[in-house]
C-alpha cells in the first residue's frame, strides 16, 4: 500500500479514529513511530494511555506532549511513517502551558509540510456539540477547529470516523 504523504483521521471521543490509524500505520508497510502527546495527570488518563500502548505493542513512541513540531521533524525519516495521536491533546497542552497557539499551529502545519516521511494525524472533532458555557472551552473548541481546517487543507486525505466507520471526506488519489 503506498501511504499518502498527510493523512488526517478525525473523529469524536470513543469513535475509533486511534484504531483506524493504527491500522492505517500497519497497512503501509513502513516502520511505524507513535508520536504520543497525552501527559498522565491522573488515574483516568494513566489507564487510557496504558490501554493505546497495549494496542501498539512494539511500535516505538516519541513523546512530544509540546514540542510537536521538533519530533516530526526529528523523527521524520524516509522508510518511516508517524503516527500522531493527538492533535487535540497537544492543543490542550499548549493552551493550558500559556503559549502562542497560533504561532505553535503554524510551526505543526509547516513541520507536516516537510516532513520527509508518511504522516497519520489523529483528532477530535470538538465542534459537533453545544457551545461551551465557559470562555476557556470556547477558545479552545475554535482554536480546534482551526487546526483541524488548517491540517486538512495540507493532507492528501482526511477521513472522519464515526462508529469505528470510515467517511472519507478527502479521499487519497493514488
Amino acid at each position: 500500500m503506498t501511504a499518502p504523504r498527510l493523512s488526517l483521521i478525525l473523529g469524536g471521543a470513543r469513535s475509533g479514529k486511534s484504531r483506524f490509524a493504527l491500522g492505517r500505520a500497519e497497512a503501509s508497510g513502513l516502520t511505524a513511530v507513535y508520536v504520543a502527546t497525552a501527559q498522565a495527570y491522573d488515574d483516568e488518563m494513566r489507564e487510557r494511555i496504558r490501554l493505546h500502548q497495549a494496542e501498539r505493542q512494539g511500535m516505538a513512541t516519541v513523546e512530544a506532549p509540546i514540542d510537536l513540531a521538533g519530533a516530526i521533524t526529528a523523527e521524520g525519516r524516509p522508510g518511516r511513517l508517524l503516527l500522531v495521536d493527538c492533535l487535540t491533546l497537544w492543543l490542550s497542552n499548549v493552551m493550558l502551558a500559556g503559549r502562542d497557539v497560533g504561532t505553535d499551529c503554524d510551526g505543526i502545519a509547516a513541520a507536516l509540510a516537510g516532513c520527509a516521511c508518511p504522516v497519520v494525524a489523529v483528532s477530535n472533532e470538538v465542534g459537533l456539540g453545544i457551545v461551551p458555557d465557559n470562555a476557556l472551552a470556547r477558545r479552545f473548541r475554535d482554536a480546534q477547529g482551526r487546526l483541524n481546517q488548517q491540517i486538512a487543507a495540507l493532507a492528501d486525505e482526511v477521513v472522519f470516523v464515526a462508529a469505528g466507520l470510515p467517511l472519507y471526506l478527502k479521499p487519497y488519489a493514488r
